[in-house]
């Protein structure tokens, strides 16, 4: 009798309980998909819906707050000057972030390689990396009319402030993640006789990657701030001069559409960061 109750035991103790047959069995394709659609749509439709959020905020405040438009102009009329007056806003944009980008490249190239040396050389890391350090807690705007000072008014003064504030986050960021590798790959690599160049192409950059854009990151962005920083000071073109302009006419509804094609810049300029940190990463086989 025991041995039967025992291998009756043993019998339902391997059947599988009801909820864990419902767990196992496979989840429907349609199911599937459509949580995989889910997943791509919201980082899409999560800041949709708030700016349209805000949209209809600043709406309602214009609309029923009566409040002036020199404080709070409609969405309507930044929408007309955005739409009367595109040949001329692109015309500033275009001057904008044609040179912002170009800081952002300079800053860019300069600061990987800034990087680069100061990892691999300790005198130079120790000759420069404490003014690096005491230069970023400088507050750099402080300093842009000193490059007007001393590079005049124009496209040069304008490109070395972007490059000086941009290529501060680089630098940091990149030798952080060039000195971050752990050291039993560095020995592991050298024991294997590995040259300095392959342990750089092979471990060191591949690993810095992610330290990399996350400077670039910050770069493209601060490299915006000093062109419309230096717009501000010295320019008669671009969307920082307009926005001073705008300023002096107390003409709110232009700077907002000022922003707003800032803002777009600023997005078009970081999604291709983003994108260009994607194929990296699937080059190196870290993403």
């Amino acid at each position: 009798m025991s041995d039967v109750m025992s291998e009756a035991g043993s019998d339902i103790a391997d059947r599988p309980t009801a909820g864990a047959a419902r767990s196992s069995r496979p989840k429907p394709e349609s199911y599937l998909t459509n949580d995989r659609l889910l997943r791509v749509a919201r980082p899409v439709l999560l800041p949709t819906l708030t700016a349209a959020v805000l949209l209809g905020i600043w709406w309602a405040l214009a609309s029923w707050a009566d409040l002036p438009a020199v404080v709070l102009p409609h969405p309507a009329d930044v929408w007309s000057i955005l739409k009367s007056n595109f040949p001329l806003l692109s015309t500033h944009m275009w001057h904008t972030a044609y040179e912002s980008t170009l800081g952002f490249l300079i800053a860019m190239v300069t600061g990987v390689s800034l990087a680069i040396l100061i990892t691999y050389s300790a005198v130079l890391r120790e000759a420069f990396y404490p003014h690096l350090i005491l230069f970023q807690l400088v507050p750099k705007v402080a300093l842009a009319p000193l490059f007007v000072v001393w590079l005049g008014i124009g496209a040069p003064a304008r490109l070395s402030f972007a490059t000086f504030i941009a290529f501060f986050p680089l630098v940091i960021a990149t030798a952080q993640g060039l000195t971050e590798v752990p050291p039993e790959m560095i020995r592991l690599s050298r024991s294997l006789s590995a040259t300095r160049w392959q342990i750089f192409r092979t471990i060191r950059f591949p690993y810095a990657i992610p330290y990399i854009f996350a400077g670039m990151k910050i770069s493209v962005t601060m490299a915006m701030i000093g062109i419309i920083v230096g717009e501000f000071i010295a320019s008669q073109k671009g969307l920082g001069y307009l926005i001073l302009f705008a300023s002096s006419q107390a003409n709110t509804a232009l700077i907002l559409a000022a922003v707003i094609l800032l803002c777009v810049v600023g997005l078009v300029q970081f999604g291709i960061v983003l994108a260009l940190e994607r194929a990296v990463r699937r080059v190196f086989g870290s993403d």
